[in-house]
């Protein structure tokens, strides 16, 4: 609950090759609510430093021409990660999204190293923050400790591709149910953003496959996701969203809610339903939620 409020809404995530032009040129259009500035998978090894040095022109260009914010992810290992760290922490970046987080004392180190830099550069110290990327099975088995490792850290997510290799599974809807339901409970305990969806979709041209996937992951508790193409992007906006009929209710729910508590009563049924403070709670949680969406405009 409290994480609505006290983190930015990310329903829609883009990745951006840093080194692909054409993508960067078009990304503000494509009204997500972050653009991914990638110097990971997208990038090969040789061309890494190349993308390294497009990174602030690129920040430059997105602040000035869009409403998203800016996120960088890095690599793995260190080395990759400290000098990609170098050309991330700049003014415009929102936010850092470690790949392959091996435990909270991976995270504490960036962390030490981002504040370093924000200070160095004048930035707010802290004002950066992490999204931690759980890829094996090893650091999964630490969620709740990789969730408390640093305020810096505002949501997590599985990465299910690499998952899947490392225990040798194939990424679908059933092999990575359970994985994705340990890292909801890591999250919500944590109080940080659960990203991700409860499936995936090998065939990103069903788009009717992924709408129902991202449905399914707002039921389960997930408030947003990545995605590697513009189509996807306002089906994570609408399925991340409440519908206006939800909305409704909900605000129904809270004025009859009232209206009991000024009547002595903590109950009450709606539409032959009881209603008790769990579910005024998840009303509640409904309309700040849809209140912080309208807020990003």
């Amino acid at each position: 609950m409290s994480a609505v409020a006290k983190f930015p809404v990310w329903r829609s995530a883009l990745f951006v090759p840093a080194n692909v032009e054409r993508f960067v040129a078009k990304a503000t259009e494509r009204g997500a609510d972050a653009l991914i500035i990638d110097l990971e998978d997208s990038i090969p090894l040789a061309q890494k430093e190349a993308a390294r040095a497009l990174v602030p022109g690129i920040v430059e260009r997105f602040r000035a021409k869009g409403r998203s914010d800016v996120m960088v992810r890095i690599n793995q290992p260190l080395e990759l990660a400290v000098r990609d760290l170098e050309a991330a922490v700049i003014a415009g970046v929102d936010a850092i999204k470690v790949t392959k987080v091996e435990g909270p004392e991976h995270l504490r180190l960036l962390d030490e190293m981002v504040a370093r830099l924000e200070a160095q550069r004048g930035l707010p110290v802290g004002k950066i923050w992490f999204i931690g990327l759980i890829e094996a099975p090893g650091p999964l088995a630490r969620a709740h400790e990789i969730a408390r490792a640093t305020p810096r850290l505002a949501g997590i997510s599985l990465g299910a591709e690499d998952y899947a290799t490392a225990i040798g599974a194939k990424p679908s809807e059933d092999t990575m149910f359970v994985p994705k339901q340990q890292l909801i409970q890591a999250a919500a305990a944590a109080g940080i953003l659960p990203l991700g969806t409860i499936g995936s979709v090998a065939d990103f041209s069903d788009l009717e496959g992924y709408a129902r996937i991202v449905r399914r992951s707002a039921d389960f508790g997930f408030v947003g996701a990545a995605c590697i193409h513009p189509n996807l992007v306002p089906i994570l906006n609408a399925g991340f969203s409440p519908s206006e009929e939800e909305v409704r209710q909900a605000e129904r729910i809270v004025g009859l809610d009232r209206e009991a508590a000024a009547a002595g009563r903590a109950s009450f049924a709606v539409d032959g339903k009881m209603i008790d403070i769990p579910i005024v709670q998840r009303a509640e949680a409904l309309l700040a939620r849809a209140a912080a969406i309208r807020a990003r405009g």
